[in-house]
């Protein structure tokens, strides 16, 4: 069975509404993973249409070109690098961006790729196997500090402090190299954790999203998209991370907000400067039937804005 097949797309059909395809419109994908999305665009453009998909994956940019469809231009470098990668390819706005955040299934299911404690490899981690450092090159060298504050602001773990102190400990006896050793330190030391949840879970999720720049990359991303939207052109962004929806939430609802004047300064509402956005709907979850078919899909939430005419 290929890896489409097993990979189910999250909030497809609504991710895909949630834009409003026009045939010959251009649209991004940010995040292209293993397609179900991108698929799910093309097969509403029309001829003249066309998408352009970013993933730092390799596996990912190949598995897109067996796609061979002329009207998908495949890009393999971080979203932050939109406007940079748009410039390059002559676009200017375009008519929608789509945001799959967070992990794929197959960058969970590939034990090799070290993302999950499920396996016993070697500690890796990066979406893009073909730069950066890994998880085993930072914790070698990070202070307690360095991993309390990773642990503590990216995986909301609680047990940071001690997490941090077991692993530096665990260091005066040889590095930590593998999934496998680094679940059996956070397990010896996490004594109680939510029931069904794994000891190591929050540590796993914070420094894969710490060696990814996974905030910072989103942080950096929503306002060149913004920038790149024409009027009328739809945001939707999925999140599965408290962390990461916070922040779109936040971005959104400030980005259809007008600025905020001194209160005594005599302006008329009708006279305010335009917001940029303006939200569309309230926050989209899966469905019952989803979740039971895609137990991963459960925490996703996607929110929506839509360009208006106002300046950036």
């Amino acid at each position: 069975m290929s890896e489409q097949a097993l990979h189910i797309t999250v909030l497809l059909k609504e991710g895909v509404d949630a834009l409003a395809i026009k045939p010959d419109g251009i649209y991004v994908d940010c995040t292209f993973g293993r397609g179900g999305h991108s698929r799910e665009i093309l097969a509403r453009l029309g001829p003249a249409g066309r998408l352009i998909a970013f993933d730092r994956d390799l596996v990912a940019i190949a598995a897109g070109r067996e796609m061979n469809d002329d009207r998908l231009t495949l890009v393999h470098a971080p979203f932050s690098d939109l406007d940079i990668e748009l410039e390059q390819l002559g676009v200017g706005l375009v008519d929608g961006v789509l945001m799959d955040l967070g992990v794929s299934s197959p960058q969970l299911d590939d034990g090799a790729r070290g993302m999950s404690f499920r396996f016993d490899a070697p500690l890796d981690m990066r979406m893009d196997t073909s730069r950066g450092q890994t998880v085993a090159d930072w914790l070698a060298d990070a202070s307690v500090a360095q991993i309390t504050e990773v642990l503590r602001d990216y995986g909301e773990e609680r047990f940071a402090y001690a997490i941090a102190k077991a692993i530096a400990a665990a260091r005066a006896g040889g590095a930590v190299e593998t999934t496998g050793q680094l679940a059996a330190i956070v397990e010896k030391t996490v004594r109680t954790r939510e029931p069904g949840k794994h000891p190591a879970t929050r540590s796993f999720q914070a420094l894969r999203i710490f060696i990814n720049q996974e905030l910072e990359e989103l942080t950096q991303v929503l306002p060149a998209c913004v920038r790149r939207l024409r009027t009328g052109g739809r945001l939707a962004v999925i999140s599965f991370h408290s962390l990461e929806d916070r922040i779109v939430k936040r971005f959104m609802r400030d980005g259809s907000r007008p600025p905020q004047l001194p209160s005594r300064l005599p302006v008329r509402a009708a006279d305010m400067p335009k917001p940029p956005l303006v939200l569309i709907g309230k926050a989209v979850h899966p469905g019952d039937a989803e979740v039971a078919l895609n137990p991963r899909s459960r925490s996703a939430v996607m929110r929506v804005a839509e360009r208006t005419e106002a300046a950036a």
